[in-house]
């Protein structure tokens, strides 16, 4: 198979390319999905890890291995940072392109014998075959792909694989935050949606501890003497429940009341955990000043609230920016007669991360999968070649900017 001409590299040139690889995408799809990498498995996401090594050192990659420190008690496995630099320095044109996957799944050990890859018509399942096996590997075939034509018309590629992707990426977070720094565009490797869609925006999350305080009493012979702090908890719920619809696109919803130890003493203390899920970082903004504003004002007298945010991932925003990325693939899929959707989605994932930084990002740019989390997980393998396609194209026109 001849190179196809650089002119022609971000479109139909590379398809040929994909479909010769299929095969050898499900050989090595049915390989990762033997493999259990639950988050909290960190031999099997580090088999995940080395596999993944091997394919990028094969490619000409530089390796970076960093072993992250236990979150929450719990150790997981190791963040693969990957370079490859280009031929194309930045003050020419060439930009810093970075593909992001994890290597980790919701499952736990044993269920890869439980659930083994299976293959029936177009369709794969097996645990992680969309999340985010499928999605890594086709990660790693459109790298393969434009190192097979021997493109290098970029200033780098940078390949990041997080171990814990699937519990928030706690331990792999400022990994991923300093393989984000310097970016220029960043495509994350999720698999698409059902109907095809990229994925244009997240939402972001920012969890919040509401500490209401009063003060206790003999339930039966001074009550008065009491400030029930559980019922200025209850006034709070209430409160903070209603300012869902206030805002465009902002969800609040408390999920935790924890509230007094004994029912013969007016309760002392309660604690609310309260989740905000916005498509801004304004909406988030706009929905803690509410908050607070809610706790300073509580409705039983004697009693006073107090609000911490314990964290916060920022959202993935339908940019200008990302929207002129996303308006380029559809672009490209147009080329691949592939009809392309963008899809803003309330899950969240590492894209927010790397967005959160200014980087323009896209996700969803694996091939169509779907049921994740679930023992019904798809992938329909018909879609791989142009999907791969798609990708391999993309990321040669945006490290080009000359191509733009």
């Amino acid at each position: 198979m001849s190179a196809p001409s650089p002119e022609r590299l971000h479109t139909t040139g590379l398809l040929p390319y994909a479909e010769a690889r299929l095969e050898g995408y499900l050989t090595d799809l049915a390989h990762l999905v033997a493999i259990d990498s639950g988050s909290y498995s960190p031999e099997g996401v580090n088999r995940m890890a080395d596999w993944t090594q091997e394919r990028l050192l094969g490619l000409g990659f530089d390796i970076d291995r960093i072993a992250p420190a236990p979150t929450h008690g719990h150790p997981v496995g190791d963040v693969l940072v990957a370079r490859s630099r280009g031929d194309l320095p930045v003050a020419e044109g060439g930009r810093r392109v970075l593909l992001v996957a994890h290597l980790d799944t919701v499952f736990e050990d044993g269920t890869a014998a439980e659930r083994p890859f299976a293959l029936h018509g177009r369709t794969a399942r097996g645990p992680g075959v969309s999340d985010d096996k499928g999605g890594l590997l086709a990660g790693l075939t459109a790298l393969h792909i434009l190192h097979e034509t021997g493109w290098r018309h970029y200033a780098e590629l940078v390949f990041l694989a997080t171990p814990d992707e699937e519990i928030g990426s706690p331990a792999s977070r400022a990994a991923t935050e300093a393989a984000a720094c310097g970016a220029h565009f960043a495509l994350a490797l999720e698999c698409a949606r059902e109907n095809g869609d990229v994925v244009i925006a997240r939402k972001g999350v920012a969890d919040f501890r509401v500490t209401v305080t009063g003060r206790a009493a003999h339930a039966g012979i001074e009550p008065e003497r009491g400030a029930n702090a559980a019922l200025a908890a209850a006034h709070l719920v209430v409160a903070l429940q209603a300012l869902n619809g206030h805002w465009d696109d902002v969800t609040i919803n408390v999920g935790v009341v924890r509230a007094g130890t004994r029912a013969n003493i007016v309760c002392p203390a309660a604690e609310l955990r309260v989740e905000v899920r916005s498509a801004t970082a304004a909406g988030i903004g706009a929905a803690r000043s509410a908050i607070e504003a809610a706790a300073a004002r509580t409705a039983v007298p004697g009693t006073t609230a107090t609000v911490e945010q314990l964290d916060l991932c920022p959202p993935m925003e339908d940019t200008p920016a990302s929207r002129r990325m996303f308006d380029r693939a559809r672009k490209i899929a147009a080329d691949l007669g592939l009809p392309l959707g963008g899809a803003a989605t309330g899950g969240v994932g590492d894209a927010n991360f790397i967005a959160g930084l200014g980087v323009p990002t896209l996700d969803g740019l694996g091939p169509v999968g779907g049921a994740d989390h679930t023992p019904e997980e798809w992938l329909d393998t018909s879609t791989v070649p142009v999907r791969v396609a798609l990708l391999a194209s993309l990321v040669a026109e945006l490290g080009d900017s000359r191509t733009g």
